[in-house]
């Protein structure tokens, strides 16, 4: 049985378990210093650009580059005369700066507080977690965390889903830890399960769950809404020592990834904006981490706390306030159609889900319709979580009333996620100037079990169409939505060209994307995507002096081996950074 292992044979094994209970301090050592005037040599560089699509010498003054090129020819010009020479990346291929346009840097701030269990590895800076792929195999690895678990915390953990582990819900975690609070984060991170002790340790009453949208006191049960009314009761995760180490967790895993510009995904995923972006801002300062983030406000956010649109609009000025050159609010904003993809809760249209069961709404289409037209209005690039093809549906109709009302010229609205469409919405997509930021791992990983329980053999292998999307010239993007998928531009680009999945099936197959097109998804239309084109993304004169270093050449290597590129590091901004 094939495994996507997430592991890289350089770095030493962890050992699994809490960061708390183990007392694990990950320090980041981001160094590096930019000279002011250089020209960094390499075996070979990749730009992306296809006015110059290959060189070996880029020339950086203060953070930008300044030219493209060989050597000698860069040595020749008069004007580039006085730059150092810097080889260490000779036998290295320089790549434009990886993008990862769609991340929650707060999920893996909260998560990697925590052990992880999930039917797929994970190799983090906090240890290595091998999946478990049945029951038994769950069962017996969340016996032995939990017999490890010390000190004063809740044990949590996250990746549990019931299509591999079976249901595990109140009755059954209570009979197997009678007396120890235990609670599973499920892998979709929407869903949260209690067993008794948990519920008795979280001081919960019946009347008061029963209250809830969204929850199921028999079964320990809290989901979307639900679970967003136990986070106050979680507020040790957000303890600022706790989650700032968790945050550099982050930035650890995106260094290690080869990422320099991340987009954000829902500021004030957890209630809090202000202070999440306040301790974002902190962990990038302390650390003096190689990498930029612009933060997306959500409509989510905004709903829980009562705020009307142009409320809304009057904080995120507000925010913007605060920007730095390193963390920073856009223009951008985000809207939330259908569930979880992970949970079988995004809409889909007929036949629906063979088993019966519905999706789900983030909130009723009329309210989310009224907020995507003040923020299109107000000049904001808009953003629409959308997994299913009925939400396809009504995020298509959605544009289509907003152009025909206020009509916008390249306006890139981004359909995120890209979990199932029909090959005619692609189409329609193109036609109203939307573009994709799509979540490849979604197929790798779902694919062979939704097949069986949920929506058949042929919707299944057709999850995350980007070959249609290429086929027809509609931009597209690769992202992680960390940490729904690792944050590694490179397995990202690995799932899209090859779709085979983590049980070794090779489906979908006309789904596949070119290497180009892979490539392109984690730098230049990535970029695109973001509406960054014209800063990062491709090696050209004028753009940011951000590079992701890598040992091998995926040109040469092929898409088998995507996935095996070492990466050395990153240039942001002109400064080296190696991977510690």
């Amino acid at each position: 049985m094939h495994h996507l292992k997430h592991t890289n044979s350089d770095r030493p094994a962890r050992t699994p378990g809490c960061l708390a209970a183990l007392g694990v301090a990950i320090v980041l050592s981001f160094t590096g210093v930019a000279q002011a005037q250089v020209i960094y040599t390499a075996a070979k560089v990749i730009t992306m650009d296809p006015g110059q699509p290959v060189a070996t010498a880029v020339a950086v003054n203060d953070g930008r580059i300044v030219a493209v090129g060989d050597l000698a020819q860069l040595q020749s010009t008069p004007a580039l005369g006085d730059y150092a020479i810097d080889r260490r990346f000779d036998k290295k291929v320089l790549s434009p700066g990886f993008i990862d346009p769609h991340v929650h840097p707060t999920l893996p701030a909260v998560l990697t507080q925590l052990p992880f269990l999930a039917p797929d590895d994970w190799d983090l800076p906090t240890g290595s977690f091998p999946g478990a792929l049945t029951p038994e195999d769950f069962e017996s690895r969340l016996r032995a965390l939990v017999a490890a678990h010390e000190g004063p915390l809740p044990f949590i953990v996250w990746g549990y889903h019931p299509l591999w582990h079976g249901d595990v819900y109140r009755e059954q975690l209570s009979e197997w830890f009678p007396n120890q609070s235990v609670m599973l984060w499920h892998r979709s991170f929407h869903e949260l399960i209690l067993n008794d002790a948990a519920i008795a340790e979280l001081a919960l009453s019946e009347a008061q769950v029963r209250q809830l949208h969204e929850s199921d006191w028999e079964r320990g049960h809290f989901w979307e809404n639900g679970l967003k009314a136990l986070v106050p009761k979680l507020g040790f995760l957000f303890e600022p020592t706790r989650f700032l180490q968790g945050m550099e967790n982050f930035l650890a895993m995106a260094h290690r990834g080869g990422v320099t510009t991340a987009l954000d995904m829902g500021t004030g995923i957890f209630g809090n904006p202000e202070q999440e972006l306040a301790l974002i801002r902190k962990a990038v300062a302390d650390t003096n981490a190689p990498i930029r983030i612009i933060m997306t406000p959500i409509i989510t956010d905004f709903l829980a706390r009562g705020r009307s649109p142009a409320q809304a609009e009057q904080e995120i000025d507000r925010w913007r306030d605060s920007n730095s050159e390193r963390v920073m609010v856009d223009r951008h904003f985000k809207l939330m159609m259908d569930g979880a993809i992970y949970s079988g809760l995004a809409q889909m249209g007929p036949p629906g889900y063979l088993d019966g069961h519905k999706g789900q709404w983030m909130a009723p289409l009329e309210v989310t319709q009224a907020w995507g037209a003040h923020f299109w209005k107000a000049g904001y690039k808009i953003h629409a979580h959308t997994n299913g093809d009925a939400s396809a549906a009504a995020l298509i109709d959605m544009l289509r009333e907003l152009q025909i009302e206020h009509p916008r010229a390249d306006h890139r609205l981004t359909l995120e996620h890209f979990a199932y469409t029909t090959e005619e919405q692609v189409r329609q997509l193109k036609d109203l100037g939307a573009v994709i930021s799509a979540n490849p791992y979604y197929h790798y990983i779902l694919s062979d079990l939704y097949g069986d329980a949920w929506l058949g053999p042929d919707r299944s292998a057709q999850m995350v169409r980007l070959g249609s999307a290429e086929r027809l010239g509609v931009p597209l993007a690769l992202h992680s939505d960390a940490p729904m998928a690792p944050m590694e531009p490179l397995t990202l680009a690995w799932t899209a060209t090859n779709r085979i999945t983590i049980n070794g099936n090779a489906t979908g197959q006309e789904q596949r994307i070119s290497l180009d097109a892979a490539l392109r998804g984690i730098t230049i239309d990535a970029a695109w995507v973001m509406g960054w084109e014209d800063e990062i993304g491709s090696i050209r004169a004028g753009k940011r002096a951000d590079f992701t270093v890598l040992e091998q050449d995926p040109y040469e290597v092929g898409i088998i081996g995507l996935r095996n590129v070492s990466i050395w590091g990153t240039v942001f901004e002109g400064r080296p950074v190696k991977i510690p």
